[in-house]
């Protein structure tokens, strides 16, 4: 599974940090290849404002997550060994030292980066604010070194922000055709839905919340003890009007869909743009996914750069994380542990950006699936129609 994002282009944010760093090193610099989006402006002068005047920001945002990810692999790639040119070009398809400190990356692509040797641990020891994070967000960046949740395992990366899978449905459609609306995932069954939904084009998705329904986890590892889901599937295969991971918003807008399922970062701002689109959070629980800031592996350098844990303990500052949860389409996981009082109302009352806590505690993060149970995902999203 990958969220996708259809934004316009990149742009380069570059921030030459100024005023007095109360002692703090002088000379030190932080590069950081972020999503597009993701952190406010504003965000990014306070840091800049409490920083030593020498000190250096170099700020580059990319549209999409798989930008990212690319942009990591292109710094640990190597000379083909067949192409004798390209060993031999000083410049030539070698391998390179990474342009940035910190990198945004999905948790979705936390394991093949570990695998491939593209990032490296980070301390915990350095991150003053590492304990405050939910025990969840703490336990999803845990790896051993094949991209396995380990709870013994090193730290892979700092969740900054996170969103789910949520239901939008047309209010308009559902209130004319006199239907209640959707709260939960059963409700895709519903035979008045047939032909009338898209899904996304994601076997850990669609399968995910099929278990779900279940009662299950999303993270059931042997899907062939669970007899009842592949007629589930294709009984839900039979509602669905189509598949997109990307095309599922102006069906929907144009009400040639009346119900789909997509990533609350998608869905936020169409909901936002037009008044007869509602989203719901399923009440059993949904799929989470977070970004997190990454090290980009260097082989040359070990050394953390001082700002790298700076920059990170300061996401996570209380006022810090209200601001990037008012400002962007996702939430800071620091909100999550924070007292009701402490949460301004327009994020508290907001169901779908900020869940309450008993559908959060429901909800699961996709851990990556061992190769078994990926198979088993293979032959029944092969087998659902």
């Amino acid at each position: 599974m990958k969220r996708r994002y259809f934004l316009a282009g990149a742009g380069t944010l570059t921030l030459s940090g100024f005023l007095s760093g109360c002692g703090r090193e002088s000379g030190t610099a932080l590069k950081v290849r972020l999503l597009k989006d993701s952190i406010p402006a504003q965000i990014l002068d306070e840091f800049r404002n409490g920083l030593d005047r020498s000190a250096r920001l170099d700020f580059v945002a990319e549209a999409q997550l798989l930008d990212l990810f690319t942009r990591l692999r292109s710094w640990q790639k190597k000379p083909t060994d067949n192409n004798w040119q390209e060993r031999l070009l000083p410049f030539g398809n070698q391998k390179t030292t990474p342009s940035a400190d910190l990198v945004t990356l999905g948790d979705y692509w936390l394991a093949p980066a570990i695998r491939q040797g593209l990032i490296q641990p980070l301390d915990p020891k350095q991150l003053k604010a590492w304990q405050q994070l939910p025990p969840e967000w703490r336990e999803i960046v845990r790896r051993n070194d094949t991209g396995q949740v380990d709870p013994k395992g090193k730290v892979w990366g700092a969740p900054y922000r996170w969103g789910s899978t949520v239901i939008a449905y047309r209010r308009d459609k559902f209130e004319s055709a006199g239907l209640k609306p959707p709260t939960d995932w059963s409700d895709l069954w519903r035979e008045e839905l047939r032909s009338r939904i898209s899904l996304l084009n994601q076997p850990r998705e669609v399968i995910g919340l099929t278990l779900k329904q279940l009662g299950l986890s999303y993270n059931t590892p042997n899907l062939d003890k669970v007899p009842q889901l592949k007629a589930a599937l294709r009984t839900l295969d039979q509602q669905v009007k189509f598949y997109s991971s990307n095309a599922y918003q102006q069906p929907l807008i144009l009400g040639d869909t009346w119900l789909a399922v997509g990533w609350s970062t998608d869905l936020l701002p169409l909901a936002r743009r037009y008044r007869q689109i509602e989203l719901v959070v399923p009440k059993s629980g949904t799929a989470l996914w977070a970004d997190l800031w990454v090290r980009p592996k260097n082989d040359k350098s070990q050394d953390t750069p001082p700002l790298v844990p700076q920059w990170i303990d300061f996401c996570w500052q209380p006022n810090v994380a209200l601001q990037l949860s008012r400002f962007t389409q996702a939430v800071s996981p620091v909100l999550v542990s924070m007292k009701p009082g402490e949460i301004p109302d327009s994020l508290k009352n907001n169901r779908v950006i900020l869940p309450p806590p008993e559908v959060i505690l429901r909800s699961e993060f996709l851990r990556p699936l061992s190769p078994e149970t990926a198979k088993q995902y293979q032959s029944l999203w092969a087998e659902k129609s």
